[in-house]
């Protein structure tokens, strides 16, 4: 299994600011077979965002997160990383909101999933003429 974390640069320091932790075990359980198919359906999504918008300038999604209250913005490979080390190891990634991102380069997600929905209804649309 490939894992595009980055790389821990404490790792293997005997002065890791972490160490003081511990060790924190694995208690996580595995995704449901309900969570699963939700990630899995994300990933199909964003595939599609991605397909649809990177080529008018769209850099990746914006994501309210829940633990810090931010608006983050992130970029699509950095989200398809995220939603795979999700699916694969059960857990999101630890995070920290992009340096300085342009907001106009992003989009939410309710607002990709409405311009996917308008494409479709546009090609809808024509299909029948």
């Amino acid at each position: 299994m490939h894992d595009d974390a980055p790389i821990d640069p404490f790792a293997g320091d005997p002065e890791d600011p972490a160490a003081a932790l511990g060790d924190l075990g694995d208690d996580t359980a595995p995704l449901s077979v309900t969570e699963r198919e939700d990630v899995l359906a994300d990933l199909a999504d964003l595939e599609v965002f991605r397909a649809l918008l990177e080529p008018l300038g769209v850099r990746g999604l914006t994501v309210d997160c829940g633990d810090c209250g931010k608006l983050h913005y992130i970029d699509w490979e950095l989200l398809h990383g995220n939603l795979r080390h999700l699916l694969d190891q059960g857990l999101p990634r630890v995070h920290e909101p992009a340096l300085a991102p342009d907001p106009v380069d992003y989009v939410s997600w309710e607002y990709a999933r409405g311009y996917v929905d308008g494409v479709i209804d546009s090609e809808e649309g024509h299909d029948d003429n």
